[in-house]
Formats: structure tokens, sequence, C-alpha cells
């Protein structure tokens, strides 16, 4: 086991996890043993889990924003290219987003779940709190003004601790996110000399984060296998169903967002045969799609874009280092979904402005990935 790729323990973990599950909903339903393992055994795990990487989201992305932005550098300065490329990245990140939003209202991926189930599962993840006043919380749609005036926090510190308060009233994580932004552009436009020595801090603490990450995500083969056993023995198959819309609808969207956004814009904005160019960048997709990271795929990118498709090496250079940052359009869109899809598994109606948020918050999110 030691052996294999973590990806694939959690995989193994996800699979035993359901299929036990499956088979005590099965043979044993509302059985007080397996009511036991869930309660004393699979949720404690999945908690701790849970836990552990919650510990670590607040400072997590409040780095990595910062770090994110500040390292696009000074706008001002970069000029025409440096200018359009930035202005394309988020609109085709938000084109991304929007992609996956329009699927889940299309589909309802996370919908039909009956009303007890619903109820069962909440109490669950929740314990003894009030449930009710949590949906509803979460439900209550604020006007659009109020909505921005709390994304500006008064209490940055304040913010950050009401993050995993369902009863804290303020901007929570978003105003984390927004103080992030502002004040990574700020960072991004300060003297590099003066603020080099804050950014080296940042990235140290960064790195500090991450590397408590990889201490959850040992726990992650178990912790994903508890919380799915419990969830599989609440819901039985229709935890398959749900689970396999889901992943559906995130295909479908990366599909459309790759070969007919992109194909698009290659056909029509570079003037290339966009199965021509796919073929020509195979070798920069596997290498992607082998890694899965952005930035041990940039050499192999700058040299096929300068090799291959014969763009200058200059913009090359230029153009793909700022992308392996900022242009994170299938994170963006999977970030999208993944909320709307949570909104309509627990219940949440998401009125059109919280949904125009939630675009503009993946669109940052996927900067600070």
């Amino acid at each position: 086991m030691n052996r294999l790729p973590l990806h694939t323990k959690i995989f193994i973990g996800l699979a035993v996890g359901l299929i036990l599950g499956l088979l005590c909903e099965i043979f044993l339903p509302g059985d007080a043993r397996v009511q036991w393992v869930v309660d004393n055994i699979a949720s404690p795990v999945g908690d701790l889990f849970l836990r552990f990487v919650k510990m670590v989201v607040v400072p997590l992305v409040f780095t990595a924003i910062i770090l994110g932005i500040a390292d696009l550098g000074d706008v001002r300065k970069i000029g025409r290219i440096g200018t359009k490329t930035l202005l394309f990245t988020l609109v085709i990140t938000g084109v991304g987003v929007l992609t996956g939003i329009v699927l889940v209202n299309l589909f309802q991926p996370g919908a039909g779940i009956p009303e007890s189930v619903r109820a069962d599962l909440l109490t669950s993840l929740t314990g003894n709190k009030d449930i009710s006043k949590i949906v509803t919380n979460a439900s209550e749609a604020k006007s659009a003004l109020q909505s921005l005036l709390l994304l500006v926090p008064e209490n940055p510190l304040a913010d950050a601790a009401g993050v995993f308060n369902s009863s804290y009233q303020g901007g929570g994580l978003l105003a984390v996110m927004f103080f992030a932004v502002v004040f990574g552009v700020a960072m991004a436009l300060s003297d590099p000399v003066q603020v080099e020595p804050l950014k080296q801090v940042l990235q140290g603490v960064y790195a500090v984060i991450m590397k408590i990450i990889d201490f959850a995500m040992n726990l992650a083969p178990f912790g994903v296998a508890g919380l799915i056993f419990k969830t599989a023995t609440l819901l039985g198959f229709a935890t398959i169903g749900l689970l396999l819309k889901y992943v559906l609808v995130v295909l479908a969207a990366l599909a459309i967002h790759q070969f007919i956004t992109y194909g698009l814009i290659v056909r029509y904005g570079a003037k290339r045969d966009p199965v021509q160019f796919f073929k020509d960048l195979r070798e920069v997709m596997l290498t992607a799609f082998s890694t899965s990271s952005s930035s041990a795929t940039l050499p192999t990118s700058i040299r096929v874009t300068a090799d291959t498709l014969k763009v200058n090496r200059d913009i090359t250079n230029f153009v793909l280092t700022v992308g392996s940052t900022a242009n994170q359009n299938g994170t963006a869109l999977y970030e999208g979904i993944t909320v709307l899809f949570l909104a309509q598994f627990f219940g949440v109606e998401l009125s059109l402005f919280q949904q125009v948020q939630v675009v503009l918050l993946s669109v940052v999110a996927g900067i600070g990935t």
C-alpha cells in the first residue's frame, strides 16, 4: 500500500466505504450494530480528517490568494500584452464557471433526495446543532447591497474566526478572500524591494501549511472511507446516483469548456484549425494529465508553444508563466459546480445574485489554486 500513489489510496478508501455502506444498507437496514460503527468509528475518523483540513483553510486561502496575485506583478509595468493576458484569464475563467453553473441548474445533480433522508443526513453531519437554523441562515438571501458590504470586512480577524460558525452574520470566508485580494493587489503594486521580506514570510507560511495538508492527506483514505460509509448507510444506492450525476456534470462541463469554448477561440481568435491545434499540444496535455500540475507542465508548454506552434518566445514565456498561476479555468469551473451541487444537496436555494457571487469567487479562488 505504501507504494501506491495517494489518489489511488483515496479511490480505494472511497470504494471500500461505499461498498461496505451499501452492503449494510441492503442486509442490515436499521441495525444497531451498523449505527454503532457509524457513531464510534466511521464518523469520528471522517470528522478527524475534516477537522485537520478545516484547521488550515483560513491561512491557506489567505496566503494562496495573496501570493497568486502578487506573483502576477505590477500590471502597469507589463504593458499591453500583460493587460490582455489578465483580461483574457478573467473572462475565460468566468466563462468556464458559467458553463458549469448552467449545467448544474439544467441537470440538478444534487436534487431529488427525500426530505426525511436529508434531515437524517444533516443530523449526522451537524450533531446536536439546530439544523433548521443552519439551513435557514444559509438560505436567507440578503440584498445585493448588503452582500457587497459584507464582502468588505470591518475586522478580517473576526471574519476569519467566524468561517465555520453557522450563526456568524458577517462576511466569513468571502470577506477573508476579499481582504486577501486587496492585500495581494496592494502588494503587487508596492516597491518589490520593500515587500520582498513579507513575500518570503508568506511563502514560508504557505509551505508550512502545505506540509500540514500533507499530514492530513495521509488520513484521507481512511477519512473518505468513513465519510462515504456513513453517507451510504443513510442514502443507500441513491449515493451512487448522486455521485455519478455530479461526476458526469463536471466532466461534461470540462469537455465543453476545453473543446467548444477553446475550440471557438482557436478558430476565430487565433485563426487556427482547432483539431490540428490540439494535436500539436498533445504532449502538453499528456504531461498535464499525468502530473496534475500546471507548474510541472510549464517547461513542456513553453517548449511546444514556441517550437511547434511558432509563437514568439518572449510572449510565450510571459503568457504561459502567468497562465500557470492564474488561468485555472478547470479548477474554477469545478468549484462553481461543487458549490451549487452542495446547495442542491442540502435544499438551499441560491438566488441569481448569490450564483453570480459563486462565479466571481470561483474566479478569485482559481487564481489562488
